[in-house]
C-alpha cells in the first residue's frame, strides 16, 4: 500500500466541526485514499456513491432528519462523487451545522461542478484538500530515493496514475483507456462541451506545445474553432484536472511579455498517450519539454501537499530570453533552470538578475530533483 502524503493532514482534521472535501482528477486515487484513512480509525464510516441513482435521490434536497435516519449510529459518512448529487452543498451544510456529531467526507473529480456547488453554502464549514496522481516524494518514500530516481525516464513516459503504477506490464494499454474515460467523462457531461473531436483536437494541440507559450488565437486556427471555444474549453480541462496553465511574470520591465501563458498536463503519462507517443527517452526529441512538465507538476504536488504559499510563472521577454519557472514567496524570489542532460551549461539572463537582484537562481536536473520536489 502506498502511502498518500495527505493521509495525515485529513485525519488531524476528523471530527473538528467541518466537512472535508477531497478533489482531484478520476482514478488518482481518492476513494483508495479515504477508505485506508477510515480503516485506520476505531469508528464504523458509511459509503456513499454519486454515482448511483438511488444516493443521488436520497441526498437531493433532503433534511437533517433524513439524513440522521441515512447516517444511522455512523459517526463518519463518506460520499464518493459528490459532484453527481443536486444541491450537494446545501446536503453538506446540513450535516455540518444539524448533525454535529457526525463527520461527513466528499470526493469530487470535478472541481467545475462541485466548488461551484459548496462554495457559498459551506463558506467557514469545511476543509479543502487537492490530491494528484502519486507523486515522486510519496514513491521514494514507499520504496527509497534510489530505486524512484531509477525510476524517472518510465515515470516521464507513463506517468503517476496509480493504476499505472501499481500494474507493471501493459502500460500502453492502461494509459490509453485511462485518458479517454478519465478526459471526457466528465467534461461530456457538461453542456458546455458541446464538441467532442474539438476537444480531442485541442488536447492533441497543447500536448504538442508543452513548454511553450500557447496563443489561444493560434490554437483557434489550428483546430477550426473561435478563440472564445478554446479559451472556454482549456479552463474547462484545467477545472477538470487535465492541464494547468502557467502565466507570464510581468513586473513593469522593459520587454518583458505580459498575457501569455504556458499550458502543461497534470500527468507525463496522459500527455504521451493523447499524442499515442511512448517512445523511450534517448529517441524522443521532446524530452526537454518533457521533463520540463513533469518538475513542474512534481513541484507543483509538492507545495500543495506542504501547504507552502508561492506564486508562480514562467519568465520571457520579446528577444526570447527566458527561465522555466519563477516562484515569488511572500517578495523572495527563485529562479529555476530545468535541464534533462546536467552537462548542459546554464546563463540565467542578465536582464532578469539585473531587474531582480535578490532573486535566488537554481539549476534542476535528475541528479538533484529530490532537492525541489521532495
Amino acid at each position: 500500500m502506498i502511502l498518500r502524503t495527505l493521509q495525515s493532514l485529513i485525519e488531524a482534521r476528523l471530527f473538528k466541526g467541518k466537512a472535508i472535501l477531497l478533489f482531484g482528477p478520476r482514478q488518482c486515487g481518492k476513494s483508495t485514499l479515504i477508505e485506508s484513512l477510515l480503516k485506520a480509525q476505531s469508528k464504523s464510516w458509511l459509503y456513499l456513491n454519486g454515482d448511483e441513482a438511488d444516493v443521488r435521490e436520497l441526498l437531493t434536497n433532503t433534511t437533517s432528519t433524513r439524513l440522521k435516519t441515512i447516517a444511522a449510529s455512523h459517526p463518519i459518512v463518506f460520499i464518493d462523487e459528490a459532484q453527481r448529487i443536486p444541491n450537494i452543498g446545501l446536503t453538506l451544510k446540513l450535516f455540518t451545522d444539524q448533525l454535529k456529531d457526525i463527520q461527513v467526507i466528499a470526493t469530487g473529480s470535478s472541481a467545475f461542478d462541485l466548488s461551484s456547488q459548496v462554495n457559498e453554502p459551506l463558506t467557514g464549514r469545511k476543509y479543502e484538500f487537492m490530491l494528484y496522481p502519486l507523486s515522486f516524494a510519496e514513491m521514494a518514500q514507499h520504496h527509497g530515493l534510489l530505486i524512484e530516481k531509477r525510476m524517472i525516464e518510465h515515470r516521464l513516459i507513463y506517468g503517476y496514475y496509480p493504476e499505472i503504477v501499481t500494474r507493471e506490464g501493459g502500460e500502453q494499454e492502461l494509459l490509453k483507456l485511462l485518458a479517454g474515460s478519465y478526459l471526457y467523462k466528465d467534461l461530456l457531461m457538461m453542456e458546455q462541451v458541446k464538441k467532442p473531436v474539438l476537444l480531442e483536437k485541442l488536447l492533441k494541440a497543447l500536448a504538442l506545445q508543452i513548454g511553450s507559450e500557447v496563443s489561444y488565437h493560434e490554437l483557434a486556427q489550428m483546430i477550426d474553432a473561435d478563440k472564445g471555444t478554446v479559451e472556454k474549453y482549456i479552463d474547462l480541462l484545467e477545472k477538470t484536472f487535465v492541464v494547468f496553465r502557467l502565466p507570464a511574470l510581468n513586473r513593469n520591465v522593459r520587454n518583458e511579455i505580459k498575457k501569455s501563458k504556458k499550458v502543461y498536463f497534470y500527468d507525463c503519462g496522459i500527455r504521451n498517450a493523447i499524442l499515442n507517443n511512448f517512445s523511450g527517452v534517448t529517441s524522443r526529441s521532446d524530452i526537454g519539454a518533457l521533463w520540463e512538465n513533469y518538475i513542474i507538476a512534481e513541484r507543483m504536488k509538492y507545495l500543495r501537499y506542504h501547504n507552502m504559499d508561492a506564486d508562480q510563472f514562467f519568465w520571457r521577454t520579446t528577444q526570447q530570453q527566458e527561465i522555466d519557472l519563477i516562484e515569488d514567496s511572500g517578495g523572495k524570489i527563485n529562479a529555476y533552470e530545468f535541464k534533462w542532460n546536467e552537462k548542459t551549461k546554464i546563463r540565467f539572463p542578465q536582464t532578469f538578475t539585473a531587474n531582480y537582484p535578490g532573486a535566488v537562481t537554481h539549476i534542476i536536473s535528475p541528479s538533484n530533483l529530490e532537492e525541489f520536489v521532495g
